[in-house]
């Protein structure tokens, strides 16, 4: 299971793996509870893998980032997204150090950090292997 599985939906603590879609939305399972929702296609959902993190020269993809996280964790969870907004910043600068300041707020930041846990408690241990995929892929077009 990737990132293009998981779903943030706005105004539902907690992230979603997508598991069946129906007519009017789809089914989605809590990964804090592992309880089941059916979501309509009214909720603001957003998949975790088309997320990105500006920085001052491009898009870092969320994989990416997670993955520079689990990197200087050894693979545990990261600082809690309740730390104080210095803390979260400076955890962020030194995970991602050209991270753009005035498009990247606190808030997002604590949304990362908890993600993260979340994942590593779901046993997530590979962020960038879907995006391995595509770019192995490109390349075969590319040559072609």
């Amino acid at each position: 299971m990737g990132l293009d599985k998981i779903l943030a939906i706005s105004g539902k603590p907690g992230l979603y793996e997508l598991t069946a879609q129906t007519r009017g939305g789809f089914v989605a399972k809590s990964l804090l509870d592992e309880k089941k929702i059916a979501v309509n296609m009214r909720h603001n959902v957003s998949i975790l893998s088309e997320i990105a993190i500006y920085t001052y020269t491009e898009e870092i993809p969320l994989g990416e980032v997670f993955q520079k996280i689990k990197d200087k964790e050894n693979g545990g969870e990261t600082i809690s997204h309740k730390s104080s907004k210095k803390e979260l910043e400076s955890y962020f600068s030194e995970v991602l150090p050209d991270y753009d300041e005035d498009r990247v707020y606190a808030s997002d930041m604590k949304k990362i950090f908890q993600w993260y846990n979340i994942l590593i408690k779901n046993g997530f241990t590979d962020f960038t292997k879907e995006d391995k995929a595509e770019t192995a892929e490109n390349k075969q077009d590319e040559e072609e």
